[in-house]
């Protein structure tokens, strides 16, 4: 196997819509819990309150707009290494703010998998959009 066929990028239409199946399975928990947050921003300012985060009106209507904005981006793909790199860096510091008591299973498993959503994020960063994404069409 040639060092070509080994670096050069994946533009099948295979990787395309599998690059796409991730930007959605990806994009829709910031979309779904961005809109929440921005539609009940006094239960969420009362939960980040209880947690000791400043300002917590202002910090849910920042955290709602950043996961609702963000997962829109992944999801259409536009600007998307810019956006994936904003929400792996949102997922890990989300994560040590409040996933960080592992002796309880259940914080145990959203650090988990918050690790592994900042992961996708990364490959996506370093992948791109694809062929199916409005990045690829202003390209």
């Amino acid at each position: 196997m040639s060092t070509a066929s080994i670096t050069a990028p994946q533009t099948s239409s295979a990787a395309s819509l599998g690059i796409l199946v991730g930007r959605i399975l990806l994009s829709i928990m910031f979309i779904v819990a961005g809109y929440g947050k921005l539609t009940a921003i006094a239960g969420t300012a009362g939960w980040f309150a209880s947690i000791g985060l400043p300002v917590p009106t202002v910090t849910a209507v920042v955290v709602g707009l950043v996961e609702l904005v963000g997962g829109i981006a992944i999801l259409v793909g536009y600007q998307t290494r810019i956006g994936a790199l904003i929400l792996a860096a949102f997922t890990v510091a989300a994560t040590l703010i409040a996933h960080t008591d592992l002796a309880d299973q259940v914080q145990q498993l959203f650090f988990m998998k918050n690790l592994s959503v900042t992961g996708g994020f990364l490959v996506l960063a370093a992948a791109g959009a694809g062929a199916l994404s409005i990045d690829a069409r202003r390209g």
